[in-house]
């Protein structure tokens, strides 16, 4: 959508601008970068990138592990007048070159040992492969700085492409606004400032784990990188580097609540955010034992329009099943199948409107004009909304509660089953670390209910004692007719669990 002239507005890469000079911007393992360094540093990458790229708006993709390249590239590629893909380092062979080829990337750099993984036909279209050391080499020999850029706001500045659990992943368009705004969005409501120290434990290459960076830096604090292998690793970071603020998914606080954490550690935690998947009121509650010191943010997005609403943590307690209201800058509306409003505790679809919405799915008209369709007319914004596809409910007070996705309700028996609700009811018990339901093909009901689970480590419980209290809990036609036991549940690329991957298990 057209971005109205707004001066507070601006190019994404002035965002390093914000920090004084000698504060901490970016600890690496080789060293902090002040913002002073960073704006340097930045510069002088981009000025490197124009001179490989000369092109406006061309694509250059990232696929490493987090470090200097990673952290600096969203920034300086756009100060380059180029667009960033970053691929997430988990990502295999495969998928990278769907993303290559489909966002005709024409740079790629990475680690030696990923770019290893390719085969020519992979990287045919590239002007060049080569790895983060030798490009920021090749920068500071070349030593051309750029001044900071003038960009329009609703230039394009990256591209993300989503983790593709229905179909081959697409990329969606974001511009300097969209990242500028969500950032500036996330800063404002969680309230960061020039003291905090960000773990930045999530991908890079996805928008929520992206905003660990761009918001931090909005506010002139620090960002501390971290590829974690479990849990133990946050935990050692957490007090190495006296971190304030923590973002994760539900499979990764479900590790983290299980951890042992000294109480000064613990303590440093002021501001946990949670997206991806919604918090069940059992870890809510852990996660308060666990950080005692810590507001807890629960918050609900999608690549498509970055963000979309959190909960203010002083709500959590009494609505711990809350989504909360929409963000700043984001207009959220519950469309009724009539094209109406939906009255308050009425289930309809979340449409997303406002300067936060992407440009669409990159070179892929027929699924953009899917999801990204004229706002309804009771908007504010006008323009193009996203539509979410999600099935959620406002209460009097204005709250939004999630339903489900429309396409993944389960239909049994002419009944309309909400995973989320049955998964919920299992969570509840207390027996369980991790639960996702799935609906099995069935000839004589259509669908029937089947349910993944991975019980806590101290809990005694089986299929029968499982089924008997949900039986108390739930209309028959909602209780798990089969119960899956696992050790572990399948993670994908972003850290969350794969119901993808499960389905296709349990379906197949």
């Amino acid at each position: 959508m057209p971005i109205p002239p707004n001066p507070a507005i601006r190019p994404l890469d002035h965002l390093a601008l914000a920090g004084e000079d000698h504060a901490p911007a970016l600890v690496l393992r080789s060293g902090v970068l002040a913002y002073k360094d960073l704006r340097s540093r930045i510069a002088v990458l981009s000025g490197w990138l124009s001179h490989v790229l000369p092109e406006p708006g061309a694509r250059v993709a990232t696929w490493a592990a987090k470090g200097e390249l990673t952290c600096l590239m969203p920034l300086a590629a756009a100060r380059a007048g180029l667009v960033h893909v970053p691929v997430n380092p988990l990502l295999k062979r495969a998928q990278v070159a769907h993303i290559l080829a489909d966002s005709g990337a024409r740079l790629l750099i990475g680690s030696p040992a990923r770019l290893g993984t390719l085969e020519p036909d992979d990287i045919a279209g590239l002007y060049r492969a080569l790895g983060e050391e030798e490009a920021l080499a090749e920068a500071t020999a070349l030593g051309v700085a750029l001044e900071p850029s003038s960009a329009d706001p609703a230039d394009l500045a990256a591209i993300l492409y989503t983790s593709g659990s229905t179909g081959r992943p697409k990329g969606v368009m974001l511009s300097h606004a969209n990242l500028w705004l969500g950032a500036e969005s996330v800063a404002t409501y969680l309230e960061l400032s020039p003291p905090d120290q960000v773990l930045a434990v999530l991908p890079l290459a996805f928008d929520y784990g992206q905003n660990q960076l761009l918001s931090t830096w909005y506010a002139g604090g620090s960002v501390v990188p971290l590829d974690y292998l479990t849990g133990r690793d946050v935990v050692k970071a957490i007090s190495r580097h006296d971190i304030t603020t923590l973002a994760a998914v539900p499979p990764l606080w479900v590790q983290l609540v299980e951890q042992d954490w000294p109480a000064e550690v613990a303590g440093k935690v002021r501001r946990i955010t949670n997206s991806g998947g919604a918090l069940t009121p059992d870890l809510v509650r852990r996660l308060g034992q666990t950080f005692p010191n810590a507001r807890i943010f629960a918050m609900y997005g999608l690549t498509e329009a970055f963000r979309s609403t959190f909960l203010d943590p002083a709500l959590l307690a009494s609505h711990p099943t809350s989504m909360g209201k929409a963000i700043p800058h984001a207009e959220i509306l519950v469309m009724a199948d009539d094209g109406t409003i939906a009255a308050d505790g009425e289930e309809g679809e979340l449409v997303h409107c406002g300067p936060l919405v992407a440009q669409g799915y990159w070179q892929d008209a027929e699924r953009t004009a899917e999801r990204f369709r004229p706002a309804p007319v009771a908007s504010a914004y006008g323009g193009t909304a996203v539509w979410s596809g999600d099935r959620v409910r406002r209460d009097a007070e204005g709250l939004l509660y999630f339903v489900g996705r429309r396409d993944a309700m389960i239909k049994s028996a002419g009944n309309r089953i909400s995973p989320q609700e049955v998964e919920e009811a299992a969570l509840r018990t207390g027996l369980l670390a991790e639960a996702v339901v799935v609906g099995v093909p069935d000839e004589r009901l259509g669908q029937v209910v089947h349910l993944v689970a991975r019980a806590r480590p101290d809990a005694q419980v089986n299929s029968e004692v499982m089924s008997s209290i949900l039986l108390k809990e739930l209309p028959n036609f909602m209780v798990p007719k089969v119960i899956h036991w696992r050790d572990a549940l399948p993670l994908g690329p972003n850290g969350k669990v794969d119901r993808a991957a499960l389905h296709a298990e349990l379906t197949g």
